[in-house]
């Protein structure tokens, strides 16, 4: 029986060379398609929303394919994630019954989650997930950075594009939000561009701990200068929490 599905995966990326499978190299894809072909017996390629780079987790990655499997898609769940590495997980696996569907061409929109641990001591439990900045951080000023970006803009300065030669993006919300040591930043947006996001995270951390102004911020959009941002912030911080269809 072959089945067309689409599900969640869920990774620590912090032991992936990024999502999309690479030839000698350890990848998110790589895995997911090498344990499906060990229970189904035939190679399948993953469709899958966004390109993760290194290090980078998914709590939300919307993965879709095409497999013949005799049983039920619960069943395959559960056999799925009992053969993947502790570091991968399938959930919320479903029929797709849209021929049309595909998870990265359908989005409308993704929203990523940048989180910061700010206490002057390092945290064993936060290390693989959040970037630990010791500087204090003025988070107000950060947010009225973080507006100027909101609606659409040409990001050039903040990365590059994944094909073509277009750099204009929607940003529909970014936002700081603080609680206790840990502070995170989300965006949403209808589409990224490679590295964007802890481009922007970078430059907003140097608007935190004042090297930088909101006037700063708003002249490096406007330049659409990739030099005149900040090198992207570690990738320990970065999830992909959500792709909305």
């Amino acid at each position: 029986m072959t089945h067309s599905f689409r599900a969640l995966a869920e990774y620590d990326g912090t032991g992936y060379l990024g999502f999309q499978v690479q030839r000698d190299a350890p990848t998110v894809q790589g895995v997911l398609e090498q344990t499906l072909e060990r229970l189904t017996g035939e190679a399948t390629r993953i469709r899958y929303a966004g390109r993760t780079d290194a290090g980078v987790h998914a709590s939300g990655q919307v993965i879709a394919a095409q497999v013949r499997w005799r049983h039920s898609l619960s069943e395959l769940e559960r056999a799925w994630n009992a053969v993947l590495p502790q570091d991968v997980a399938v959930r919320e696996l479903r029929l797709n019954d849209d021929p049309t569907f595909h998870p990265r061409y359908s989005a409308l929109g993704r929203v990523y989650r940048y989180t910061v641990w700010t206490a002057p001591w390092r945290s064993p439990l936060h290390g693989r997930y959040a970037h630990h900045e010791r500087r204090p951080l003025d988070v107000a000023e950060m947010n009225r950075a973080a507006s100027l970006l909101i609606g659409s803009h040409d990001f050039a300065s903040f990365g590059q594009p994944t094909q073509g030669d277009v750099t204009v993006r929607r940003v529909d919300r970014a936002q700081w939000q603080q609680n206790g040591p840990l502070l995170t930043f989300e965006i949403e947006a209808n589409a990224f561009l490679r590295r964007m996001v802890r481009t922007i995270v970078a430059t907003l951390l140097e608007v935190g701990t004042g090297r930088r102004s909101v006037a700063d911020v708003s002249a490096t959009l406007a330049a659409r200068e990739r030099s005149q941002a900040a090198p992207p912030a570690p990738a320990c911080g970065l999830c992909l929490v959500a792709v909305k269809y």
